[in-house]
């Protein structure tokens, strides 16, 4: 039966989907609902959203292109199986378990088991290994763990008492499949109150170690209201996302949001990403909105998109900024507009194109309904009105904003530091433009300067993505006794192209066409981009190879220089 907070949930969600295309409208009526006390997103919306219903709303793809489709009844009537078993194996309410599988059903449903009994899920990637683990378990003081069978030997030597669950068959651990046959629980409402913690996810440690990021019964669950809307979901959409299981943003997409919108989740269960495959099983399935990274993106349009987009509606990115150059190309193939947007792990999507809006390529779009963005200048703390540039920050000053994390659990110094002023800062720099269009320029830590020019290094990654060789670029400063600083990239090439002297002539003569003289691309070397487990790139270690460089005193021996080139020289 349908209780008041769950009428009110619908109602905000309605309202947000009437509003789809009229941004201006949406920002300024939306607000968030104001749930407070009892809470629990899965007894008092998914549940009375799925019981009894037949329509899909998991559709598992493995690698050999079957598939396997759940209905949302069926997650129900496993989900409340599960929870009862894993009451008696001793999860209650408060209590952290880490699930760490791949895209599988079992995924969803310990998930929603999980959070059913008010324990506290810990998501984690298949990818870490023992120490990672070791530590999560010990900071997130860890008392279950679900885990598929064939990664138990990663937990062999994490000491600790916690309970042991493995999906398929593990000597000494609990069979997850014995959940199935428990009768559904009878347990009810476990009585979560709105600000009880739900989520508990480490960060991917882009350029230090990981942070705890803590989230309530209501920052994610309602705060992905607005990513639902950003994303364009509806009822009855069917909606694909690639993101790998354990990171933020697969709770985003292949969980809250489009449950949220009552749509259908497809998942590729893939050991390998491939765009072919990929393109293949968007048509199959009648996907109608999809998110992918830019990183994917970047792939796909280097493959055939002749074959069109099929049922597809609304195209997304995220995760990193998106460079114009992508969004050009899916225009030019498929003519459709391919929309980005921000947020981070600690909170939901804060800025986006929405729906119907006008796209400016570069740009993030404007801030979403019900989330206070705000520019502030790094140096005075006060925020940027206007036109102008600034860290992205959300405002504290009218209350907590309801996607906004708790904090970082057990770092006092980091929460402090973050929520500094008044406002919450992510430690990213964007510039607004007189529309209120954000763009993205850069992690505080990666701008940097070169002979007193301000050098974003995401401006100059667009531009060498562009040339036919470059699969992705980092740039860095490479220290220069002249200019302070120069800009260095570092490149991954496509398939099909070589590290040779002509390929870094022919990408540094396109920077150097393409980008102002004081901008200019000076040092260039081909290499394996280092990046986190969650696939972003970790700027910091390349960094970290030109100051050791500097202080060895020797240089990168495969490394190419601008002045290296007469070709260059002689045309400026």
């Amino acid at each position: 039966m349908t209780t008041d907070v769950t009428a009110l949930y619908r109602d905000a969600r309605d309202r947000l989907l009437a509003w789809n295309g009229d941004h201006e409208a949406a920002v300024a009526q939306f607000r968030y609902p104001e749930v407070t006390g009892t809470f629990n997103w899965v007894c008092d919306w998914f549940d009375v959203v799925a019981e009894g219903n037949d329509r899909p709303g998991l559709v598992v793809v493995a690698e050999d292109g079957s598939s396997t489709s759940h209905s949302f009844a069926e997650l129900h009537d496993r989900s409340l199986r599960v929870a009862a078993w894993l009451h008696d194996l001793g999860v209650r309410r408060g209590d952290s378990v880490i699930v760490m599988l791949g895209n599988r059903v079992e995924l969803w449903e310990s998930m929603l088991a999980v959070m059913r009994l008010g324990a506290v899920v810990m998501p984690t990637t298949t990818a870490v290994g023992p120490a990672d683990l070791t530590d999560r378990i010990a900071r997130g003081a860890v008392r279950h763990v679900v885990v598929d069978a064939a990664a138990v030997g990663k937990l062999d030597g994490v000491a600790g008492d916690w309970t042991r669950i493995a999906v398929g068959e593990a000597e000494g651990w609990h069979r997850f499949s014995d959940g199935y046959a428990a009768a559904p629980s009878e347990l009810g409402h476990p009585g979560t109150q709105a600000q009880d913690r739900l989520l508990l996810y480490f960060t991917s440690g882009t350029t230090s170690r990981p942070k705890l990021v803590e989230h309530t019964q209501v920052s994610y669950p309602v705060g992905h209201l607005s990513t639902a809307y950003w994303l364009g979901l509806r009822p009855g959409d069917v909606h694909l996302n690639i993101s790998s299981a354990g990171w933020a943003k697969h709770a985003w997409s292949c969980f809250f949001a489009p449950w949220i919108a009552e749509a259908t989740i497809v998942v590729l269960d893939y050991a390998r990403f491939e765009p072919t495959s990929l393109l293949a099983r968007l048509r199959e399935h009648g996907v109608t909105t999809f998110c992918a990274p830019p990183t994917v993106w970047r792939m796909l349009i280097k493959s055939d998109l002749a074959g069109g987009p099929g049922a597809l509606r609304e195209l997304i990115g995220a995760g990193e900024p998106l460079n114009p150059e992508v969004i050009a190309q899916v225009q030019q193939q498929w003519g459709m507009t391919l929309r980005d947007g921000y947020g981070q792990t600690e909170m939901t999507a804060a800025v986006g194109n929405t729906p119907g809006s006008v796209v400016k390529p570069g740009s993030m779009g404007r801030p979403l309904p019900g989330v206070p963005v705000v520019l502030v200048d790094p140096l005075s703390g006060a925020p940027v009105e206007g036109a102008g540039e600034g860290e992205i920050c959300l405002d504290l000053r009218a209350g907590h904003p309801l996607p906004l994390m708790t904090g970082y659990q057990g770092d006092p110094e980091r929460d402090a530091e973050a929520m500094a002023g008044g406002f919450y800062h992510t430690g990213d720099l964007a510039s607004r433009d007189e529309d209120g269009y954000i763009t993205y320029v850069g992690r505080t830590d990666d701008v940097f300067k070169a002979s007193d020019y301000k050098v974003s290094p995401f401006e100059l990654e667009s531009v060498l993505i562009e040339h036919p060789a470059v699969a992705e670029a980092a740039v860095v400063p490479a220290p220069d006794a002249v200019r302070l600083a120069v800009p260095k990239a570092y490149v991954a090439l496509a398939a099909g192209h070589e590290p040779t002297r002509e390929t870094a002539l022919s990408i540094l003569r396109h920077a150097r066409d393409q980008l102002p003289p004081y901008l200019r691309v000076r040092r260039l070397e081909f290499a394996e981009l280092p990046k986190t487990i969650s696939g972003k790139i970790r700027r910091v270690e390349l960094r970290g190879l030109e100051e050791d460089a500097v202080a060895e005193a020797v240089g990168r021996p495969a490394e190419w220089r601008y002045e290296d080139f007469e070709e260059l020289r002689a045309a400026r």
